[in-house]
């Protein structure tokens, strides 16, 4: 539906009101715009009072059974702000609602990954029915096909709702009651029907904690969760949120929206206002989260005289956990164990409530409660990836799932999960030790930026130092918001913004002149544009060849020819080491639907890669070039012209493609990080590297003897800005420099604001000097296919030309050989 369209429904623009344009991209009928409206409404549950459907469709039952018939078809969440229609109205409660969808998706066949993440959390909240349960249910129904006394799914579901949690500050209101209800009812029963009837709707902790369970269970009531103008909320780690599938309706892309940008000092009203959305719509959505368990409301203590006596004993927070069996938690991509076990764990202590929260982490760091600017440490979903498959320790997945779904850990709830953190050990078998080194640097990188004072020695004699509180956001989350919406996001809580390092090919950075940023300062920086960018200003490198999307290779080119290992990088892809031997067809297969970037790693088996952190230490400038001592490169001494590396922290990664030098421990010194010998250069450990082929050196790495380092035998393969999660050693180093550079300080912060302007100025004028004038940037993602160009490099032009780097210069490819060489015909590898 187009955007201007839906706008004015939003706004209830009748017909004779719309703009002329407005009409004529509807073709000036205005039947076909009240069939808009008409979808508008229903996909958007919206109520038929004060909106523009009630001058379209005057039966106001038949549209709410047409918006329920199109819900439950698209298996959305229960319009819980309808409650009063759904209930009174048509009788339709949320159990029977999910009991229908249950038996749709039973009786198609379809797998329980078909419910959308927040509808099987409320299937499992209101019927006890998670993955293992579906999977039986559907066994069940299977086998009784096979017999004569068939069972139809309805006859497998369960009668009645689960035992739920409820909150005292709930609302209770009465349902659709009739007087053969009343008589079924229990004498304290017809007391607190009889109270709603009279009073009105009834806070639920003022009644009887059993009663309000049982009118519940038998539809005779519903529960509103109110939340006000000022509500505040916090969100702990997720428990029982079920991993299956994004839909992209409209309430569920406003919860992971919501989900991202909530903190607990902002309330609704403000959030409301930073996101621009409508009150209501975000009233809603913190609703639902209160509802299935996975937020808590601050400030609704009961006191004594308020709660009835019988809700003393009962559940004190709204938790999946507190009321179903923990089996029934299973997520979609865990098979064995359940996500919490039964019994105390860091986080049934660090979670029970906002007020624990604030007192845990206030009394342990001493820190004034006053609202403060944070910092923001960015990450991207493979760090997410790394803690929940590790199985690293028994409460970590549930942090893990919150990092991955919310896309935030708030600060609240940093203590518990370095607790978790801290239960992982040091070293682990095969792959597994990837995960673990990840988590492991990832609790360092943590207490490094939270509340460290060294960070923070020029907050004035006013402020007391006690460093910055840390969030971590999720790219992808915040890549959820518009561009504006994210900034005012990130502007209202945040001092400064410090990215993992690398950040994965798949994703787009986040760019941000303020708050400022220690990392990519715009896309292209992260992209391949950059790592020419780097060999063009430092005329050292290695022999690359970035080829546009659509070429095609007859053999390999000549300055490949010598390399036993090839870099491929793929574009919106992180990068792989493969074999030279047939590379070709691969290669070929992947510019069918990519552009490619081919770099000569290693003549004998890989190359070996060194990881020298930045900013530089005067005493790194000194000396004579050796193996240990890189950061007097020539090729660096050039870089540190071009490029800002005093007020960015990082590091540049070294590639010696003759790998004659064996890794010595004597030689760690501060220019020397982790080698890597045989290991490519897939610091991020993503699986998916080059898509086509990847191979591990089994073996082939001979004994090599100490000879004397040679300057021009290295040359620097990629920049990272960020904080680097892979290796432990090059991480302390990093943060080591961060203080004593004092990169957080408010002059190099406004020194990197304009250091990061210039260089994606220059980088942004260095892309654009290399694509073809006379078409457009994007012309190689196809004119036929609109969604060529992949979503990770949105924004970041691709290439035009085929481009190639060797002996210090980068200029466009023909394709062919020079002509000194007097090739034949047969061997010209001209890309069609």
């Amino acid at each position: 539906m187009n955007t201007d369209v839906e706008f004015h429904i939003r706004q209830n623009y009748p017909w004779n009101k719309l703009p002329a344009n407005v009409k004529q991209s509807l073709g000036n009928s205005q039947r076909e715009y009240e069939k808009h409206v008409l979808l508008y409404s229903i996909r958007n549950q919206l109520r038929f009072r004060n909106n523009l459907v009630r001058h379209v469709r005057k039966d106001e039952r038949k549209y709410y059974e047409e918006l329920l018939k199109y819900s439950r078809d698209h298996l959305m969440l229960y319009p819980y702000h309808l409650s009063d229609i759904m209930v009174k109205g048509l009788r339709v409660t949320p159990f029977s609602y999910y009991i229908g969808i249950m038996e749709d998706i039973m009786n198609s066949e379809k797998s329980y990954d078909s419910l959308p993440n927040f509808t099987a959390a409320d299937c499992l909240r209101l019927l006890g029915i998670g993955r293992n349960q579906y999977i039986d249910l559907m066994n069940q129904c299977r086998s009784s096909k096979k017999f004569f006394r068939r069972k139809s799914a309805r006859d497998l579901l369960p009668a009645k709702p689960v035992e739920i949690s409820v909150e005292p500050w709930w609302v209770a209101q009465t349902g659709y009651i009739t007087e053969d209800d009343i008589r079924v009812c229990s004498q304290a029963e017809k007391k607190a029907i009889d109270k709603m009837i009279d009073s009105g709707p009834q806070l639920a902790g003022a009644m009887e904690y059993n009663v309000v369970l049982s009118l519940y269970n038998r539809g005779f009531i519903y529960l509103d969760v109110p939340i006000s103008d000022d509500s505040c909320i916090s969100v702990p780690p997720l428990e029982g949120f079920v991993m299956n599938r994004v839909q992209g309706d409209y309430f569920e892309t406003l919860l992971y929206k919501i989900f991202v940008s909530i903190d607990e000092q902002t309330n609704v009203a403000e959030l409301a206002n930073v996101l621009e959305i409508d009150l209501d719509l975000v009233k809603n959505a913190v609703s639902m989260y209160c509802r299935l368990g996975f937020a808590v409301k601050k400030g609704h203590a009961f006191s004594t005289e308020q709660l009835h006596p019988t809700w003393k004993n009962a559940p004190s927070v709204n938790r999946l956990k507190s009321t179903m069996d923990p089996q029934k938690m299973l997520l979609s991509w865990e098979q064995g164990s359940p996500v919490m076990e039964g019994g105390s764990s860091a986080t049934d202590t660090d979670t029970t409530s906002l007020e624990d929260q604030d007192t845990a982490s206030v009394s342990s760091l001493s820190i004034p409660a006053a609202p403060t600017k944070r910092i923001a440490f960015l990450f991207d979903s493979t760090l997410t990836a790394f803690l929940m498959m590790g199985n690293l320790s028994p409460n970590l997945k549930s942090h893990a799932v919150t990092m991955f779904e919310v896309g935030k850990l708030s600060d609240e709830t940093l203590d518990s999960f370095l607790a978790e953190l801290e239960k992982v050990e040091s070293t682990a078998e095969g792959e597994a030790q990837r995960y673990f080194d990840h988590a492991l640097t990832l609790k360092n990188t943590i207490l490094f930026l939270r509340y460290n004072k060294e960070l923070t020695q020029d907050q004035g004699p006013d402020i007391p130092n006690i460093g910055f509180p840390l969030d971590m956001l999720r790219c992808e989350s915040l890549l959820g918001l518009d561009q504006a919406t994210c900034s005012r996001v990130l502007n209202k809580n945040y001092k400064l913004l410090v990215s993992m390092a690398p950040l994965s090919n798949e994703i787009r950075p986040i760019s941000s002149c303020t708050p400022q940023h220690i990392g990519p300062a715009i896309p292209e920086v992260s992209s391949i544009w950059f790592k020419l960018y780097l060999y063009h200003v430092t005329g050292q490198g290695p022999p690359s060849l970035l080829l546009s999307k659509g070429s095609r290779l007859r053999k390999l080119p000549d300055i490949f020819q010598v390399y036993d290992r090839l870099l491929i990088t793929s574009w919106g892809h992180d990068p792989g080491v493969v074999p030279t031997s047939n590379v070709l067809t691969m290669l070929n297969d992947a510019l069918t639907h990519s552009a490619v970037l081919i770099q000569g790693h290693g003549m004998q088996g890989h190359g070996e890669t060194v990881h020298i952190p930045f900013p530089f230490d005067e005493e790194d400038l000194k000396g004579e070039f050796s193996y240990s001592n890189m950061c007097v490169h020539k090729a660096l001494k050039k870089l540190k012209e071009q490029v800002d590396l005093e007020h960015q922290c990082g590091y540049i990664t070294m590639l010696n493609s003759n790998n004659r030098h064996r890794r010595r421990a004597s030689d760690s010194t501060e220019c020397r990080g982790d080698t890597h010998l045989g290991g490519g250069i897939d610091t991020n450990g993503s699986t998916e590297s080059f898509e086509l082929v990847t191979e591990e050196n089994n073996g082939e790495s001979k004994v090599k003897t100490d000879t004397p380092s040679s300057e021009d035998e290295w040359v620097p393969l990629e920049l990272c800005f960020g904080m680097p999660l892979f290796s432990s050693e090059l991480n302390r180093k990093v943060c080591r420099k961060i203080a004593s550079h004092k990169l957080c300080s408010n002059e190099s912060l406004q020194e990197l604001l304009h250091s990061s302007r210039k260089l994606s100025l220059k980088v942004l004028s260095f892309v654009q000097s290399f694509q073809d004038g006379s078409q457009s940037s994007d012309l190689d993602s196809g004119v036929l296919n609109p969604l060529s160009q992949p979503p990770a490099e949105s924004g970041v032009p691709l290439p035009a030309l085929n481009l190639i780097f060797k002996d210090g210069q980068l200029k466009e490819w023909s394709g062919r050989a020079p002509p000194p060489l007097n090739i034949s015909a047969l061997q010209k590898d001209q890309p069609t």
